[in-house]
């Protein structure tokens, strides 16, 4: 590792347009896949020093070497006043930001299934609805450029690396997408838990299709609720009457994936 003097990490002049984020990569799972992926510039690591052996932290040094970007070793009270979230285990990169596409590009895959994120504004959730997408096999992740949680440290940290294999797609508003993904064939699902109507009673496996969540406070906007095709709530047993945003977007990306699992097979 490199232990001399490095530059910190490059600001974004106050003029620039912010875009998607995910500049600064927090945690050993996320700089890893940030490395392994190799779809965005790495500028430069941070590792603690006097931290205990680990495997993964060999792994983050070779692939950096291989690559040749610049390892620091610095203090853990160094790496602290550097990170944007307490969970950094030992280990920050800094990366060109995350490049966005068009959503005629997302819609461009073979067999769609897209996440859209409706005014999710808490990172922590935002970074467990992508770590499931990736997961379950979703193509594209729909976000608007306003009134939505940027792509911070907490995100890329909770979705441990996921963003590094997702296509994003930043919208003027949500509601207008819908509007775009109904007229390409895409049956777009909005999950309210409120709905009477259940997930589980939905074909998903045999067209493209688009799961619609909101914000953890008011859920979808109505706008966006009218859009949508369908809007459907999953059932539940105990006395809690919603699911958190982020479960509920897992346990439906789930459904989805398991349902085109079955389709596939009987093809």
């Amino acid at each position: 590792m490199n232990g001399g003097q490095v530059r910190g990490p490059r600001r974004a002049p106050s003029g620039e347009k912010e875009g998607l984020g995910g500049e600064q990569v927090e945690g050993r799972h996320a700089v890893l896949e940030l490395l392994k992926a190799r779809r965005r510039r790495v500028e430069r690591i941070f590792v603690a020093e006097a931290q205990d052996p680990s495997d993964i932290l060999d792994a983050i040094e070779r692939e950096a070497q291989r690559q040749r970007i610049p390892v620091q070793v610095v203090s853990m009270a160094r790496l602290d006043r550097e990170a944007r979230t307490e969970g950094h285990q030992g280990v920050v990169a800094f990366a060109a930001r995350l490049e966005t596409v068009g959503l005629e590009v997302v819609l461009e895959a073979k067999h769609p299934f897209l996440l859209v994120c409706d005014g999710v504004t808490d990172p922590r959730n935002l970074g467990a609805m992508l770590r499931s997408a990736d997961g379950a096999g979703v193509t594209g992740v729909v976000v608007p450029r306003h009134r939505s949680a940027r792509i911070s440290p907490t995100v890329t940290k909770t979705a441990a690396g996921a963003i590094e294999y997702l296509t994003f797609s930043d919208v003027g508003g949500i509601p207008a997408a819908i509007d775009q993904l109904n007229k390409a064939g895409v049956f777009t699902v909005g999950l309210a838990g409120e709905s009477k109507e259940s997930l589980y009673d939905l074909d998903l496996g045999s067209v493209p299709v688009a799961l619609v969540v909101g914000g953890e406070e008011k859920g979808l906007a109505s706008l966006t609720r009218k859009r949508c095709a369908a809007v459907v709530s999953i059932p539940q047993l105990g006395k809690i009457s919603s699911l958190n945003a982020g479960v509920a977007v897992s346990v439906a990306a789930f459904e989805v994936a398991r349902q085109r699992g079955f389709h596939d097979r009987t093809k």
